[in-house]
């Protein structure tokens, strides 16, 4: 589906910059992030925390009502252990 959004100038800049600088597209850093910020990323119980980005990098999925801390990623490797 196509829709048109106003954006403030300076952040649409710096969004095509990091998308420039990531080797993605600005249709793909919007899915990202509205897929992010709609919880689809959330981490549900017995799930994986580690997904992998479109480069194979692992990252961290969201965790629900906890703040991520050095030693919460420590309990979470120690758990896909």
């Amino acid at each position: 589906m196509k829709t048109t959004i106003e954006l403030p100038d300076e952040l649409l800049a710096k969004a095509k910059t990091v998308a420039v600088e990531r080797r993605t597209t600005l249709k793909a850093m919007i899915e990202h992030a509205l897929k992010r910020e709609l919880n689809e990323g959330v981490v549900r119980e017995n799930e994986c925390a580690w997904d992998a980005n479109e480069f194979g990098f692992p990252v961290l999925k969201r965790v629900p009502s906890k703040q991520v801390t050095s030693e919460r990623v420590y309990e979470m490797l120690e758990d896909e252990g």
